[in-house]
């Protein structure tokens, strides 16, 4: 018995959607008819969940060296110092 997962578009929310290729891991990609915009149905990278980006803001509340945290959450150094870039201070 086949099962069907309901994508929509993370942008505008429309299901009006074609299969686009796949990544480099083998995950699928979509398009919207829509927006025309191109995304993935599941994303992989784990740096880019928010509870990792919490966690980053957090150990680097902490005290936690940069090369801590990447090591402790198994992300590049880079993926770290541009997210505290990006927070707030």
């Amino acid at each position: 018995m086949k099962q069907y997962i309901q994508i929509e578009c993370p942008f505008c929310h429309s299901d009006d959607l074609v299969k686009n290729g796949q990544s480099e891991n083998g995950t699928q990609r979509y398009r919207c008819k829509a927006c025309r915009k191109s995304f993935q149905g599941e994303y992989l990278y784990r740096a880019w969940l928010p509870e990792v980006k919490e966690q980053i803001i957090e150990q680097t509340l902490n005290s936690s060296g940069i090369r801590d945290i990447s090591r402790s959450l198994r992300i590049a150094k880079n993926t770290v110092i541009s997210e505290l870039k990006k927070s707030p201070r």
